[in-house]
């Protein structure tokens, strides 16, 4: 959500930040709309004022015994009752417009996202292990370990899975290796949190109004979270917190669900793109001179993981045409996946300044000072646990078909070194 305030003290600088999205000018749109409205509250003020002013000289012409000129009065203040009461429709009406139009915005790219008209010209940062080679893709490897389709088609339809046995039970090594990582190395606190959400914390971490295609909603109204950012992040919505609690690092493990509106023909074989999925999220809520530092290490704690379990990976910066709607600069994290050979992206790792801040009013109070800031906030993945688990199951499949576990999961295992397959 942007400051109308801000847009009006620099009106091209806010339409130079759209045209790095390649978005048409809007402020001199948005800035007619707020002149409206702040003509619509000088009206309304002003038939506020002659009411009161008429409402007491109805007394001083009581206390005169002046009937007539008490009933000229009362009928005066009843006409500006009803002129206050359009005036105020009207102010209403012009605050919810501009309300909508700067709520549909994305947000403004720090300067330093590159340019560029989508992920072909995302920018490579560094690269960490060495790609190994591979032959089959996970849902090949997986079939005869316990990755079943067919099942879950039957169930459910297309885009969902069923794991069995120790395929089940490394997911929920993954899981529980992530968030023992994330909690006692890096100082995140655990939560567990709805997967049913209202539509304000949706709007609140900027899935609504724009992305309710993406989303599934319940009969009742409730929306199933597409990441834990969501419930995560709107812990502090509506809140005014202490400076001195700032950063607030969470994290938590969710079920999520995707519509995966447009994507047909993408990815439709295996586990890379689901309905329902699992995924480890890692949400800051810092202050506003903290959100750039706080990026560099979220990035850090995703890598950690990749490089605890062994994979090869890359980072890359998103340029301007694949930065997401709320963020103001992202990085992605790409796994080596022997199977396809390429990098797929297991995490998105992006700063969103005091976007979703102002959409949630979520604001923090520096010690001593009276006024209020919005926080600033942090989100991303920690990692997708399926995607993880097809990256293990290309990188450590031998050639018998079994599975290799990293040693960073015999614990979760219970010492278990392989997954045989099935005969």
């Amino acid at each position: 959500m942007h400051d109308i305030n801000a847009i009006r003290n620099d009106p091209e600088a806010f339409d130079a930040g759209l045209e790095k999205r390649k978005l048409e000018a809007q402020s001199a749109v948005l800035l007619a709309k707020d002149d409206a409205r702040r003509a619509a509250i000088a009206v309304a003020q002003e038939f506020q004022t002659q009411r009161n002013q008429a409402s007491k000289k109805i007394g001083q012409a009581k206390g005169q015994g002046d009937d007539a000129e008490a009933q000229r009065l009362l009928e005066e203040v009843a006409g500006l009752k009803d002129s206050l009461q359009q005036a105020e429709e009207t102010e209403r009406g012009l605050s919810q417009e501009l309300h909508d139009m700067l709520a549909g915005l994305p947000n403004t790219l720090m300067d330093d996202v590159p340019l560029g008209a989508d992920e072909s010209d995302n920018v490579e940062l560094r690269k960490h292990g060495t790609p190994k080679p591979g032959e089959k893709e996970h849902f090949e490897i997986g079939e005869a370990l316990g990755m079943d389709f067919e099942t879950a088609a039957a169930l459910s339809g297309a885009r969902f899975v069923v794991l069995r046995d120790q395929l089940a039970r490394l997911e929920r090594a993954l899981g529980n290796f992530m968030l023992d990582l994330h909690v006692q190395e890096f100082g995140y606190t655990e939560m567990s949190v709805p997967v049913l959400v209202r539509d304000a914390a949706m709007f609140g971490t900027n899935q609504l109004p724009k992305f309710s295609e993406d989303m599934f909603r319940t009969h009742e109204g409730f929306w199933l979270t597409s990441t834990s950012e969501i419930t995560l992040t709107n812990t502090v919505r509506e809140q005014i917190t202490k400076a001195e609690d700032l950063p607030i690092r969470l994290t938590a493990q969710t079920q999520c669900f995707r519509s995966e509106a447009g994507s047909a023909g993408r990815d439709t074989r295996g586990m890379i793109r689901l309905h329902q999925f699992s995924k480890v999220e890692l949400v800051s809520i810092v202050d506003a001179q903290s959100g750039e530092a706080e990026l560099e290490r979220k990035v850090q704690c995703a890598e950690e993981v990749l490089k605890r379990l062994g994979l090869a990976y890359r980072v890359v910066q998103l340029c301007s045409g694949d930065v997401g709607f709320g963020a103001r600069k992202t990085y992605d994290l790409e796994v080596w996946l022997p199977g396809q050979n390429t990098y797929r992206e297991i995490s998105s790792v992006s700063y969103c300044g005091d976007f979703q801040g102002r959409r949630m009013n979520a604001r923090y109070r520096d010690e001593g000072e009276k006024s209020t800031q919005f926080v600033h906030t942090l989100n991303g993945s920690g990692l997708a646990v399926g995607r993880t688990l097809v990256a293990v199951l290309e990188n450590y499949v031998t050639a018998d078909g079994a599975i290799t576990i990293p040693d960073v999961l015999l614990p979760y295992m219970g010492g278990q070194k392989t997954i045989e397959p099935k005969t």
